[in-house]
């Protein structure tokens, strides 16, 4: 059989890449004639660039120096495709996995360092960038990389640039005229629908994970709205607080639309594009994350895969470390790590690989 194996990263233990070669041995200890096709996929967060960098390896790689979320100088990459392109990942500035968990803090956050990245794009000549907004530690409506992109132009009432971080963005009063970086084509990889405010907006949706509790939930909710009243009152082509993704990366997603024109669309789609899923000749499509369950029909790039490979007349697999029904939907088979299996993934990864295979 050709077997294609596409999965997402099992967040914490293993990258999209570890995760597929471990499924690949797995599945080659049990079925060695099988030709194995390894493709690690993303739909827009932590790993983007390492998995279009391994399906694109003449791309160039370019380091900056940014700000973190923290706003302390760290460095970041970003890929350049042969094609011109320009791949982005917003975690690799102000990614939450980066922090430690008693320095999360989304009152303070900042995306200037994203900001600092997309300059750094525009002097490059690249004229389409993809920038996947999954895993920031963010909630600060973009203000910081409209800030970095505009030279400070974001500004109080008093005239002074605003601080950048959640919640001093509730003190913008203006937009000062400003020159921009020229970005061109500008699309938004993300699995995330989610409008700028409300109860399924930013502040309230993610503030929790990022490490807010109910008071700060509040205060980033006032301040990304005070934020958002100047944006679309200062820019043209709005409003974009209710189109679906402006929530995305705690409000970056709003701030790149109002900013740069950018279009959101499916990460998994975009990156399976970038990386050439193609499904069309495989019998089998083993794909999986770390956990299965509800979220991932909502977009996660394991649906994605399957999905695409069932259309395609492929069986699918779905491999979790942990699995829920809710999640199981699109899968003909799946198999779980279980909670144990995590703490050793890589070769419990296999292991299951290897008793999904010999069911064939």
């Amino acid at each position: 059989m050709r077997v294609l194996i596409a999965p997402d990263s099992f967040s914490g233990t293993l990258t999209a890449l570890q995760a597929a070669e471990a499924m690949a041995d797995g599945w080659r200890s049990v079925r060695p004639d099988d030709e194995l096709v390894l493709v690690p996929m993303s739909d827009g967060g932590e790993g983007l660039i390492d998995v279009v960098g391994h399906a694109q390896p003449s791309a160039t790689w370019h380091t900056v120096e940014v700000a973190d979320a923290r706003g302390m100088a760290t460095e970041a990459v970003w890929l350049e495709l042969p094609d011109g392109t320009a791949v982005v990942e917003t975690a690799r500035a102000c990614g939450l996995h980066t922090l430690p968990e008693d320095g999360r803090d989304p009152l303070r956050a900042t995306t200037y360092g994203v900001g600092q990245l997309l300059a750094d794009v525009a002097a490059s000549g690249c004229r389409r960038v993809v920038i996947g907004l999954g895993g920031s530690a963010t909630v600060d409506c973009g203000a910081g990389m409209v800030s970095a992109m505009t030279g400070h132009a974001l500004r109080r009432a008093d005239g002074n640039g605003v601080k950048v971080g959640g919640r001093w963005v509730k003190e913008s009063a203006s937009l000062r005229p400003h020159t921009r970086p020229e970005l061109g084509d500008v699309v938004i990889a993300s699995d995330v629908t989610n409008p700028l405010l409300g109860s399924d907006g930013a502040a309230a949706v993610f503030g929790p994970q990022k490490g807010a509790d109910a008071d700060g939930v509040a205060e980033l909710e006032a301040a990304i709205a005070a934020c958002a009243e100047v944006l679309e009152r200062d820019l043209p082509g709005g409003p974009w607080r209710d189109r679906p993704g402006a929530g995305a990366a705690g409000g970056l997603g709003f701030a790149l639309m109002a900013l740069t024109g950018a279009t959101p669309r499916s990460g998994a789609e975009v990156v399976a594009e970038l990386v050439g899923l193609d499904v069309q000749k495989a019998d089998v499509v083993v794909t999986g994350e770390g956990s299965i369950d509800a979220q991932t029909s909502s977009g996660k790039a394991p649906a994605f895969v399957a999905t695409t490979a069932r259309n395609a007349g492929a069986v699918t697999v779905g491999i979790g470390g942990r699995v829920h029904p809710a999640g199981t939907a699109g899968f003909d088979r799946v198999g779980e790590l279980g909670q144990e299996g995590l703490t050793r993934a890589a070769g419990r990864l296999a292991d299951v690989a290897a008793e999904v295979a010999a069911s064939f």
